[in-house]
C-alpha cells in the first residue's frame, strides 16, 4: 500500500539457509553499540545473565567508555564462570562490528538520533536487533527503519520492556474484555525534562569522535552538557536537546503511549486528530518541553490525554471506561539508576479492587505472556517468530509521540491520515515529518 513515507512493506518470506545462524555452537552471539547508562544497568545485564548468549563485542565512539564497557563485560564473565576472561572485541565504528560475521545480533543503545540509521545498516548486515527507545528521530526515519526490518525477515524487538511486566499486561487485558466498560479515555502521565545546560564551547575531549556522535544533526560546538558526562554514567544532556530528540514525549512517552495502543488494539494505526501545547525551555542549551498537554482522538472513539505528572497525578496510565477505572505504573521499578521516579504507590489500582481479580475467561482476549522483555527477543531469533514489540508496532507507537510533539510545536489541531501517515491539507505540519540530514550520515 502506497505511504507518503513510503512503502509499508509486509513481512518477506526469507530462505531457511539465510536465516540460519553462524555461530558455530547454539549460542547467540551479540554485540552491544552505545555503551551508556542504559547499556550498562539495564540492556548488558538483560541479556548476559542467559547462559546461551555471550556479548562477544561492544562498540562507542567514546574510547573512555569504549575501555570501561570491555571491562565491565569482562567482569561479568569472569565472576559468572569463577576463572579469568577476556577477548571482548571493541569498535569505534559500527559498521565493522556490523561486519563481523561471528556477531548474530546487536543491542544498540546509542542517542535517539542514531537509532534508526544503525538498525537498518544492522538488518541489512543479517543481524538480528533490540533497539531502545524511542524508534526514530522522526516519522519518515521510522517508517524507512520497519520497512528494513520487515524486508530483511530479521528478528527486531524495542526496548519497551512494559510489554513485559505482567501488571501492563493484566491492565491491557481488563480493558480490553470489558472490565471497566466501554473505554472512554486513557491519561498518560510522563515527567518533564528541567532548563538549563551550559552552552559554551569546549574542546572536544581526546579520544572522543564528536564529529561522528553528530551523525545526521547539524554540526554545533561540544560541550559536555550536549552530550555524557565525562566522567561516570549520569543522566546525559542529550536526552534535553531537540536536536536529537524530543525529550520526554518519546523519551518515556514510547512506553506508555505503546501501552495505550495495546489496550485499545490499535497498534498498527494511530490517531485522526491531535492537538497539543507545551512550554518549551529557553535561554540555557537544554531546549526540549517542559510542561505539556495534548489531546488525540482514535477512529474507536477514544481519547488519549497526554500530561505533565504530578504527587496528584502520579506517572502511569489512568483508563476510564463508562463503569470504572483502571490505573497501571512501573511502581518502584527503575531501569537506570538515575531513571525520573515514578511517584505511584501501586503498580496496579482499579475505582473497585474486584476488577482486578476477575478472570479472563478461555474464550475471552488473551494478550501475550513475556516475562522478560531481552528474553522474549532472543526466543525470537531462535524460533524465528515475531517477539511482542515488533518493528511496525515500535515504528506505530513512536509515531503517535512525534505526532503530538509536532502539535506541541504548531499548537494547534491537527488532522492525521495513519494509512498514508500524512497529515491532511497542512503543509507545515508535513514538513516535520522528516528533518534535513548532515552528509555522510544521511539515509
Amino acid at each position: 500500500m502506497a505511504s507518503g513515507l513510503g512503502l509499508i512493506i509486509a513481512p518477506t518470506i526469507v530462505p531457511a539457509a539465510v536465516l540460519r545462524r553462524t555461530a558455530p555452537s547454539d549460542r547467540i552471539n551479540i554485540g552491544v553499540i552505545g555503551t551508556g547508562r542504559i547499556a550498562r544497568d539495564h540492556d548488558m545485564p538483560g541479556v548476559w545473565k542467559y547462559d546461551d548468549v555471550r556479548i562477544v563485542a561492544v562498540c562507542d565512539l567514546d574510547d573512555h567508555r569504549l575501555a570501561e564497557a570491555k571491562s565491565h563485560v569482562e567482569a561479568y564473565y569472569t565472576k559468572k564462570q569463577g576463572k579469568p576472561y577476556s577477548g571482548v572485541l571493541t569498535y569505534e565504528h559500527y559498521e565493522e562490528l556490523l561486519a563481523n560475521k561471528d556477531v548474530d545480533a546487536v543491542v544498540i543503545c546509542t542517542p535517539d538520533h542514531w537509532h534508526a540509521k544503525i538498525a537498518i545498516d544492522a538488518v541489512r548486515a543479517g543481524k538480528d536487533v533490540y533497539l531502545e527507545k524511542p524508534t526514530s528521530l522522526t516519522l519518515e526515519e521510522g517508517r524507512k527503519m520497519s520497512n528494513a526490518v520487515n524486508a530483511t525477515g530479521r528478528i527486531f524487538q524495542i526496548g519497551t520492556q512494559q510489554r513485559s511486566m505482567e501488571q501492563f499486561r493484566i491492565a491491557c487485558e481488563l480493558v480490553r474484555n470489558g472490565r471497566i466498560g466501554e473505554l472512554k479515555e486513557i491519561e498518560v502521565r510522563l515527567p518533564g525534562d528541567p532548563p538549563g545546560g551550559n552552552p559554551e564551547p569546549m574542546p572536544v575531549p581526546d579520544g572522543f569522535n564528536y564529529e561522528k556522535w553528530l551523525g545526521e544533526t547539524p554540526y554545533v560546538p561540544y560541550t559536555v552538557d550536549r552530550v555524557h558526562p565525562q566522567q561516570g554514567y549520569g543522566r546525559p544532556g542529550w536526552l534535553r536537546c531537540e536536536q536529537f530528540g524530543a525529550g520526554m514525549i518519546t523519551g518515556w512517552g514510547h512506553h506508555h503511549f505503546d501501552i495505550a495502543h495495546w489496550a485499545m488494539g490499535t497498534e498498527f494505526t494511530g490517531p485522526k486528530e491531535i492537538y497539543g501545547e507545551a512550554k518549551f525551555a529557553s535561554g540555557g542549551l537544554w531546549d526540549v518541553h517542559g510542561e505539556y498537554a495534548t489531546e488525540m482522538l482514535y477512529d474507536n472513539g477514544v481519547i488519549v490525554r497526554g500530561t505533565t505528572d504530578s504527587p496528584q497525578k502520579p506517572n502511569g496510565l489512568l483508563f476510564t471506561g463508562s463503569e470504572g477505572w483502571i490505573f497501571v505504573s512501573r511502581g518502584s521499578y527503575s531501569a537506570s539508576a538515575n531513571d525520573p521516579q515514578t511517584n505511584a504507590s501501586s503498580p496496579l489500582k482499579a475505582s473497585d479492587p474486584k476488577i482486578l481479580t476477575s478472570k479472563i475467561g478461555e474464550n475471552e482476549i488473551h494478550l501475550t505472556k513475556s516475562g522478560d522483555h531481552h528474553g522474549n527477543w532472543l526466543q525470537a531469533i531462535r524460533t524465528r517468530q515475531q517477539p511482542i514489540t515488533p518493528a511496525e508496532i515500535a515504528h506505530r507507537s513512536c509515531s503517535v509521540c512525534l505526532l503530538q510533539h509536532i502539535a506541541m510545536k504548531l499548537n494547534r489541531r491537527l488532522y492525521w491520515d495513519p494509512i498514508l501517515e500524512r497529515f491532511k491539507n497542512d503543509d507545515e505540519a508535513n514538513a516535520m515529518l522528516s528533518r534535513p540530514q548532515r552528509p555522510p550520515y544521511q539515509f
